[in-house]
């Protein structure tokens, strides 16, 4: 049985192709200005990869900020439903899925069949998601997929704002004019981020194994900025960022009758 998943995110589409449990093609294009035309490319390229044609597609499930317009979706599931559902299917022993993406964060307590026990939001403010990353990079004036490597190299010296992104820039302006080390600014930078993630994650009951995914879970800087907050191991799964569209895809298996 073959079934797919869209993730509308802000920043980026990603689409999921499953035939029954096993992952057949993935895809992923910035959502742009017309995330709809978008999400059509992102679904199109997915289908090339898997060498197969819309018709076979049994069901569809979209997820996402922009879900509404999903084109194809036969039905939807919340984004923290489809985390909980990603974990668990990447990582079977998760219970714990934290979910850092461009706008938004989240952090989501299930149990072994990946049904949600608890959750809890970034109330939609850029310091607690990969928009202050940008932000902060720009302000230090290093490339974002830099900043990582060069944040493990500080010891952790200075520390800036994590409450506000006007606040961050302006700590790391100041920080530079101080002449503090980039590296340092680079690790304290990572610690606002991972400081205001840990305040969502104590706001449920956090179970172990911990799991990171969206495409923050790839930046090393942030991972170990988080393991150091939190005080835990924490899993990072391969390809990180297709776990909305993975967890809707594993949805559109079960709507589809598949198991």
């Amino acid at each position: 049985m073959i079934v797919a998943g869209i993730d509308m995110g802000v920043q980026n589409i990603k689409v999921v192709i499953l035939r029954d449990r096993e992952v057949i093609a993935r895809s992923i294009i910035p959502s742009g200005f017309e995330p709809r035309r978008a999400a059509k490319q992102a679904f199109e390229e997915a289908l090339k990869e898997a060498k197969l044609s819309l018709k076979e597609i049994r069901h569809v499930t979209a997820t996402g900020t922009g879900v509404e317009i999903a084109p194809y979706a036969d039905s939807t599931i919340s984004m923290i439903a489809a985390d909980a559902k990603a974990g668990v299917f990447m990582y079977p022993s998760a219970r714990t899925i934290i979910d850092v993406g461009a706008e938004e964060s989240r952090v989501v307590v299930c149990d072994e069949k990946g049904t949600v026990l608890e959750f809890a939001i970034n109330e939609r403010c850029a310091a607690g998601s990969g928009a202050f990353l940008e932000a902060m990079a720009r302000a230090l004036e290093v490339k974002l997929e830099e900043m990582g490597a060069l944040s493990l190299e500080a010891k952790g010296t200075v520390s800036i704002n994590a409450t506000c992104v006007i606040f961050g820039e302006t700590d790391v302006v100041s920080l530079i004019h101080k002449r503090e080390p980039k590296h340092e600014i680079a690790r304290a930078i990572y610690d606002a981020l991972a400081d205001r993630i840990t305040s969502i994650a104590h706001r449920v009951s956090i179970r172990p194994d911990v799991i990171l995914v969206g495409g923050v879970a790839k930046d090393l800087g942030f991972t170990a900025a988080l393991k150091r907050k939190l005080e835990t191991e924490i899993f990072v799964p391969e390809n990180p960022e297709y776990a909305g569209a993975l967890g809707a895809a594993l949805h559109a298996l079960n709507k589809a009758g598949g198991k």
